[in-house]
């Protein structure tokens, strides 16, 4: 057994002075039991915790860290940018280094702005919409999160498209009664919400992979069916990017599926995991964004020399096709491994991947959308996730979330992996006996 005296210790004062002893709710650990480890320091594919134990990292700053913890490269140009000083509030020419880097990436990215994080990004995007269409109501998708803001904290109906109600205290009825919720995966139940109120609808917007139910990709046709559908409607399709960009592919989803939305969003992976995002699309659109319109929309340390430098950092090496080859390549070899052995004991597990994001879900048959994804068996993915951490192999403490393999991770990490997932998977074959 780990020894984490010294991150029990630490969480019982941070629970004295931070709501829950976290800053992020999942990090507390409460969907897997147990306490959270506090970490010391990360490097390539590993993490180290205050009580000195090392975990092979799949959850990688939650995505972005693409080139694993500490990236000698982005470290190093990190430090010079620092040393010139970490924010102008003015405008430096890495911001149009690094907007070119994107666009290269992103064709259909023809201007972009640079905000603070991927909450910031979609909000950002949907007033946009509205702005340019001169209409009110978003659609959304059950399972698909999109940041917190108020209009988007919202829970889905049961099955059928429904208007949505506050998914938290404090975010008002009115704050998402423009906000329509539809079934991921289910193209019919957007077409009645437009058949409905067609002339009201400014944009839809999606994870194009929802990553926020663990890893969920779309059918054949439903992204295609989208974007039919919205530019019939003369509403805007928006790409919510943030997790799958740079991720499912260099080109991001739209890239993979070769579906250009309107809009996109992106998140921490643009800055090398730095607090970072952006959102953009179209001229004709983006040039109603302040100053250029009229649509206002500001942020002090959108930009910022930091996160625009270890962007460019990580980006320059994305365009190595090798490096995403060998990524992939390595994480087919874990995700087949980890169904060998789920099958040689007979336990019910679902290992879904696109790129480098993957999941592993305890159920019978791989989820297709949110209901799906319910009915995973939450209790074993706990006695799972328990087994892994204690064999030093750091997931994402709930089944709701997407595992991410790094350029850092290696042939070695991932036997490493396997092996501990064997150990993990007899212990809950045993315990079920």
């Amino acid at each position: 057994m780990r020894q984490t005296d010294r991150s029990r210790q630490l969480f019982e004062t941070a629970r004295r002075l931070i709501p829950g002893g976290v800053n992020s709710p999942v990090r507390a650990f409460g969907a897997v039991g147990g306490q959270p480890v506090f970490i010391q320091r990360g490097e390539g594919a590993y993490l180290y915790d205050v009580d000195g134990n090392q975990y092979i990292d799949y959850v990688l700053s939650w995505g972005p860290l693409i080139l694993g913890h500490a990236d000698p490269s982005v470290t190093e140009a990190l430090a010079q940018a620092a040393a010139a000083g970490t924010s102008y509030g003015a405008p430096s020419e890495l911001e149009i280094e690094l907007a070119r880097m994107i666009m290269e990436f992103m064709p259909g990215i023809e201007m972009i702005r640079f905000v603070n994080s991927g909450t910031e990004a979609t909000m950002s995007a949907l007033r946009l919409a509205r702005a340019f269409t001169g209409r009110t109501q978003i659609v959304k998708f059950d399972g698909c999160y999109h940041g917190h803001a108020d209009m988007l904290l919202v829970k889905a109906g049961s099955g059928v498209a429904t208007l949505g109600l506050p998914d938290s205290p404090g975010v008002p009825p009115g704050a998402v009664r423009d906000t329509l919720v539809a079934g991921y995966n289910n193209l019919e139940s957007v077409q009645k919400l437009f058949q409905a109120q067609s002339e009201q609808i400014a944009a839809v917007i999606v994870e194009p992979v929802a990553g926020n139910m663990g890893v969920v990709a779309p059918v054949s046709g439903f992204l295609e069916g989208l974007r039919e559908l919205t530019a019939r409607e003369g509403a805007l399709l928006i790409f919510d990017e943030v997790m799958t960009g740079f991720r499912v592919a260099p080109g991001g989803a739209q890239g993979l599926y070769n579906v250009t939305p309107d809009l996109t969003t992106l998140g921490k992976v643009i800055g090398g995991g730095l607090p970072v995002g952006a959102y953009g699309g179209k001229v004709e659109i983006m040039g109603m964004v302040a100053p250029a319109g009229p649509m206002y929309q500001a942020g002090t340390l959108s930009g910022n020399p930091l996160a625009m430098t270890a962007g460019i950092q990580t980006l320059k090496q994305l365009r190595d096709e090798a490096i995403w080859q060998r990524m992939e390549a390595d994480l087919i070899t874990l995700t087949e491994g980890l169904g060998a052995l789920a099958r040689e004991r007979g336990i019910p597990l679902q290992l879904a991947q696109v790129g480098t994001m993957f999941c592993a879900f305890f159920a019978e048959e791989l989820p297709l959308d949110w209901e799906g994804v319910k009915t995973c068996d939450t209790e074993r993915f706990a006695s799972y996730f328990r087994e892994m951490l204690s064999h030093g192999i750091y997931l994402a403490p709930s089944q709701f979330e997407a595992g991410f393999i790094s350029a850092a991770h290696r042939d070695r990490e991932v036997q490493a992996t396997l092996q501990a997932a064997r150990g993990a998977l007899e212990s809950i074959k045993n315990s079920a006996a």
